[in-house]
């Protein structure tokens, strides 16, 4: 019954972390990016030059949260419709209960 106990817990601690800690640390890494893209007055030094690679990280960065968000609502949105989300062939499908 223990180790029931402590692998619950551990799967909450992680799941915890990454959507607690891990999802805004995320987006505040994609908003630094999206500034180091833009270059000019959005950084400190008004000379820097605009950087695409940096804007693609920071697109990159928005695109993970925005699926996370997406992800969550879709999840509670299908359980009140009476619906499971599964991930049997790794794209999130739809399965009645």
């Amino acid at each position: 019954m223990a180790k029931l106990f402590f692998d619950a817990i551990w799967q909450v601690l992680v799941i915890g972390l990454l959507v607690g800690a891990g999802l805004p640390a995320i987006f505040a890494f994609g908003i630094k990016f999206l500034a180091l893209g833009a270059g000019g007055s959005a950084e400190v030094d008004t000379t820097a030059k605009p950087n695409p690679a940096a804007r693609a990280l920071g697109i990159l960065c928005m695109a993970v949260v925005l699926s996370a968000i997406a992800l969550g609502i879709a999840i509670i949105v299908s359980a009140g419709f009476g619906y499971t989300v599964t991930f049997e062939h790794i794209i999130p499908t739809f399965v009645e209960k």
